[in-house]
């Protein structure tokens, strides 16, 4: 009997040695970059989304003046073209900022709607509540962008 269990030690000894020896290691993974091709589209679109936000005063003073037409231009416009840069860049960041990032720039989206209807109603509290909004969604997509040397020039 005491010949059994030494045998059955030995083999259960074996058994373990062998599936631990056949286990993968696991390797640590590099945390995922930006390639070159990745941070010389976002040094492309950034200058645009940062002239915008430059602007923000001119968008408030057309608000403040009640110049409803210019304000709607100025929303189709330039506004514009920001959100669809920051759709763009959406696409180039990382896997985990590319949810934030389209959230803000659907939001953005929002808060344009909402200028452009209270432009069309002449709400001046409304624009002007909105505006503040979108420029500060504007900042925050910005804050989610790699440093790069365009984008810190311009700040």
């Amino acid at each position: 009997m005491a010949r059994q269990r030494s045998f059955l030690s030995l083999i259960l000894v074996l058994l373990a040695t062998f599936l631990i020896s056949c286990g993968n290691p696991t390797t640590a993974k590099a945390p995922p970059t930006y390639t070159t091709a990745q941070l010389e589209k976002i040094q492309e679109y950034v200058p645009n989304i940062l002239a915008v936000r430059d602007r923000a005063s001119e968008l408030q003073q057309l608000i403040q003046t009640q110049q409803w037409i210019k304000v709607g231009n100025f929303i189709h416009g330039p506004m514009a073209e920001a959100r669809l840069s920051m759709n763009y860049l959406s696409a180039n960041l990382l896997e985990r900022d590319q949810t934030a990032a389209r959230k803000v720039a659907r939001e953005l989206f929002d808060d344009l709607v909402k200028i452009d209807s209270a432009a069309d109603t002449a709400n001046k509290i409304s624009a002007l509540n909105n505006s503040e909004k979108a420029f500060a969604d504007i900042d925050k997509f910005l804050k989610l962008l790699p440093q790069t040397t365009t984008q810190s020039q311009a700040s």
